[in-house]
C-alpha cells in the first residue's frame, strides 16, 4: 500500500531508457514518493563508457516520467552519499547486481550493510529480462560514425573523466582490439582505452618507410578512415610539424572532417626525426613566434568548437629545460592551443611532474598530455596526481606485432610446417568473432 509520506530512492543513468527502468519506476511508486538520483556524467563513466546525453538531456528524459516526485543529481556510482543525505524509507534497486559477475556485486554488500545501520529499507525487484542499457549503447555507439558527433567525443571525454587513456593503432584490426579490450576492477569499475592514437611512427614503420614525415597526408588519412570506420571511440592524430603553415590551414580542414577529435603538432622544424632518438641526432625548436602563427592558423581554420589543436612541447627533448617548456607552453595556450603535450626520453617523470605543476598553477584547466614510453615504470595514478589529463602509449601495439609474426615465422622454418606455431596463434574462430558483421 502506497504511503505518501515514504521517500523511496532509486539510481538511474538513463542514458536510453527502456521498460526495465519504467518497471522500476513503477514498483517504486506503490511505496511512496519517488527521488530519482540521476547519475553525472562522471558517474556513469566509472563503470560504463561515456553517455551519449548530456546529464541536462537525460534529465528532460526522466522529467517527463509521470510519478517522479524528484530528481537530484548523484556525483558518484555508490549511492550511500545520497541515501545518507536523503534519509529514503526505501531504497529500490534490480535484482541483477546478485550476480557475482555483475560490476555492483561488491557494491550490493556494501549497501546492504550501510542500510543496517539507517531505518532504509532495501527492495530488490526482479531484473527485466532479455534488456539491458549498457548493451544497447554499445550497439548505438559501434554505429556512430557520424563525423561531426566524434570530433566531440575527446574533449567531452577530458571534461568529464578528467583522465583519459590512449592507445596506438595502426591499422583497423588492431583498432578493433584497443577498443573491445577492457577489465573489471574489484571494485567493478570499467578499465578500458578511451581513444586511439595515430602516429606517424608507426603508420610509416607499418609501410617499411622512415619515419620522417615521408607519408602525404592523403596516405595517413585513408588509414585512418578505415579505422573509423569500423570503430566509435575518438581519434587523436600526429601531426608532426604540420608542415607549412600555408599547408596547415587547408590539412587541418581535412583531418577534422574525417572526424579525428585531435591533432597534435609538434614544435620542431626541418627534417622531421623522432624525438626518441640519440642526442647526437641534430635537430632544431621552432621559433616560438611562428609556431604561434601556426597555432592561430590552424584555429582560425577549425569549424568545430570540440575539435582540439595540441602542441607538443619538445624542450626537454632538445635539454632546454624546465623554463624554456613553461616559456613555450605559456605562449602556445595564449595563441589558442587546445592542450599541451609535454615530451620526455627520459627513463624517470621528474621533469614531466616538475612542469606539470609548475604549467598547472598559471593554467588549471588547460588539458596536458604525456607519453610515457620513457619512462615506462610510472603509474597512470602518478601522473594523473600530477596533474595529466591524457594518457598516450604511442607505439606498443606495432611493437607487439613485430616480435610476434617473427616468432612464427621462425618456428615455421625451423619445423617445415605450421603445427608447432599454432600454439602461439588465435584460432580462426576468435579473429572472426572480432570483425563486425561476421557471425
Amino acid at each position: 500500500m502506497k504511503n505518501k509520506n515514504k521517500i523511496v530512492y532509486i539510481s538511474l543513468s538513463a542514458d536510453v531508457l527502456h521498460h526495465g527502468h519504467i518497471n522500476l519506476i513503477n514498483r517504486a511508486k506503490k511505496y511512496g514518493k519517488v527521488i530519482v538520483g540521476l547519475l553525472s556524467d562522471k558517474a556513469v563513466t566509472e563503470k560504463k563508457r561515456m553517455s551519449m546525453l548530456t546529464w541536462s538531456e537525460r534529465f528532460q528524459i526522466v522529467k517527463s516520467i509521470s510519478g517522479i516526485h524528484k530528481i537530484i543529481k548523484q556525483d558518484e556510482w555508490d549511492y550511500t552519499k545520497n541515501i545518507k543525505k536523503l534519509k529514503p524509507n526505501y531504497f529500490i534497486h534490480g535484482d541483477d547486481w546478485k550476480n557475482p559477475k555483475s560490476y555492483d556485486f561488491l557494491l550490493r554488500k556494501k549497501i546492504i550493510k550501510f542500510l543496517k545501520k539507517t531505518k532504509c529499507k532495501l527492495i530488490e525487484v526482479p531484473h527485466t529480462k532479455n534488456v539491458s542499457s549498457s548493451i544497447l549503447i554499445n550497439k548505438m555507439q559501434s554505429k556512430n560514425n557520424d563525423p561531426k558527433s566524434r570530433t566531440n567525443v575527446l574533449k567531452k571525454l577530458i571534461e568529464i573523466k578528467n583522465f583519459v587513456r590512449i592507445i596506438e593503432t595502426h591499422s583497423p584490426l588492431s583498432a578493433l582490439i584497443a577498443e573491445s579490450v577492457h577489465l573489471r576492477e574489484r571494485d567493478g569499475d570499467l578499465v578500458e582505452f578511451d581513444g586511439f592514437w595515430s602516429s606517424s611512427l608507426t603508420d610509416s614503420t607499418l609501410k617499411g618507410k622512415p619515419d620522417i614525415e615521408v607519408l602525404d597526408l592523403n596516405a595517413r588519412l585513408n588509414n585512418i578512415n578505415e579505422i573509423l570506420d569500423v570503430t566509435s571511440k575518438p581519434l587523436i592524430m600526429d601531426g608532426d610539424t604540420g608542415g607549412k603553415s600555408e599547408h596547415f590551414q587547408i590539412n587541418i580542414k581535412s583531418i577534422e572532417r574525417m572526424g579525428v577529435s585531435a591533432v597534435i603538432i609538434e614544435d620542431k622544424k626541418g627534417l622531421k626525426k623522432n624525438s626518441l632518438l640519440k642526442d647526437d641526432i641534430k635537430q632544431t625548436q621552432e621559433n616560438i613566434k611562428v609556431f604561434c602563427d601556426k597555432i592561430k592558423i590552424g584555429k582560425r581554420s577549425c569549424a568545430s568548437k570540440g575539435f582540439m589543436l595540441i602542441a607538443r612541447v619538445e624542450s626537454f627533448i632538445l635539454n632546454k629545460g624546465l623554463n624554456d617548456a613553461i616559456k613555450r607552453s605559456r605562449a602556445y595556450v595564449k595563441a589558442g592551443a587546445d592542450g599541451i603535450m609535454i615530451h620526455s626520453k627520459s627513463k624517470n617523470p621528474k621533469e614531466i611532474v616538475s612542469f606539470s605543476k609548475k604549467f598547472r598553477k598559471e593554467f588549471p584547466k588547460t588539458p596536458l598530455i604525456a607519453v610515457p614510453t620513457s619512462y615506462n615504470k610510472t603509474k597512470e595514478n602518478e601522473l594523473q596526481k600530477a596533474g595529466i589529463n591524457v594518457v598516450i602509449y604511442a607505439n606498443h601495439l606495432l611493437r607487439a606485432s613485430y616480435p610476434a609474426m617473427q616468432s612464427v615465422a621462425l618456428e615455421i622454418l625451423k619445423n617445415k610446417r605450421s603445427f608447432e606455431a599454432e600454439k602461439k596463434l588465435l584460432s580462426i574462430k576468435k579473429i572472426l568473432k572480432l570483425i563486425p558483421g561476421t557471425t
